[in-house]
Order: structure tokens, then sequence, then C-alpha cells
């Protein structure tokens, strides 16, 4: 299989993002977004996805994070749009059930290329210290519309707000995982009937 090893940088008036990933990594990673909550999230990606990711954003933090999260997902997903290529040989479907103590979130993705999220999360509260929960949904949305993927996050039982991201993104790292890995009995072969994704 071919490196699946891919830089993307994108620039507007209000964030500059450059991400390089490794989808076939060790879960390496390093952040530096100015958000350092949403890098807790995202490094949990990378550990339980088994995918290296490093990402330099500059954003306008003095109005809010919402332009840097959001952009940080729409450079994300563009960035495993180009490193999966084709799609040929991967298993296409993944999904993962994560507790953390009483929360419990599952997450089920499809690199079907047909963007779409369906989000069903309710927090406790509106922020995890100064963090806006509100932002997950723009981070997902981001990344589903440019990887082209079906993203079905639907968080279970919690009580505490920490506890409920964490779960989602440790799902989201597994899910994913399961979806871009390599299937020795798919080699070259499109994992679909139309015969591209």
């Amino acid at each position: 299989m071919r490196q699946r090893i891919v830089e993307v940088e994108r620039n507007t008036l209000e964030t500059q993002i450059k991400i390089k990933i490794n989808l076939d990594g060790s879960g390496a990673s390093s952040f530096q977004t100015g958000v350092p909550f949403f890098d807790h999230m995202v490094d949990q990606v990378a550990r339980h996805g088994l995918v290296d990711i490093d990402i330099k954003a500059k954003g306008d933090l003095e109005i809010d994070a919402h332009h840097t999260v959001e952009d940080i997902g729409i450079t994300l997903g563009q960035a495993f749009k180009q490193a999966l290529g084709d799609k040929k040989g991967i298993v296409r479907y993944g999904h993962s059930y994560v507790p953390l103590d009483e929360a419990l979130s599952r997450v089920v993705i499809d690199f079907s290329g047909r963007p779409g999220l369906f989000y069903q999360v309710k927090y406790p509260r509106a922020s995890i210290g100064s963090f806006d929960v509100d932002l997950f949904r723009e981070f997902f949305q981001g990344f589903v519309n440019h990887a082209g993927v079906s993203l079905h996050i639907d968080n279970l039982k919690g009580d505490n707000a920490h506890h409920i991201a964490e779960t989602i993104f440790k799902a989201f790292g597994r899910a994913m995982r399961m979806a871009i890995t390599a299937d020795p009995r798919m080699v070259g072969i499109m994992p679909s009937t139309k015969g591209s994704l």
C-alpha cells in the first residue's frame, strides 16, 4: 500500500491552518492551536486512531474559538480525503463504543464519499472550562463536509461534560481507525458495488 501521509494548508482572513497526518502512524501528535481543551480532544483521535496528527493554527481567538475549531475540522477532513486517495482496499466502515466512568458514546463512520453528520449529544453545561461545547459539532461538520463521510455520533449516557466529550473523541478515533484500515482480502478492490467512493 502507498504511503498515506499528506500535508494540507488552508488560509483565510480568519485562520491560517497547516495540518500534516500519517494514517499509518503510531498516534503521535503535536498541536499549536491556542485552544488547549480542543487540543486535548484531538489528541484522543490521534492516540486511539493511531494516526499521527500535527496541527499548526493561527485564528481570530480574540473573537472566539469558533473559526479556529471549524477550520481545523475542514482542513483535517481535506487531509483525510487526500491521504485515502481512491479508497481501494480499505475496510470503509468503522464503529466504536467508548465508556469513561458514567459516560458512554457510540460513533459509526462510513467513508462513503457522501457527507452527512448525525449528531445526538446533549451536554449538561454550555462550556467545559472556557471551551464552548457547541464548537464540537462545528468541528465534526467541517470534517464530514470535506472528508466526504457519513458520521453518526450518539452520546448514550453521561453526566459529566468532560467525560461525554472525551468518550466521543476516543470513539471517533477508534471508529475511524477501523474504517481506514487496509483489508488484506480487499487489496486493489473498491469497497463499493458502485465502483467508486
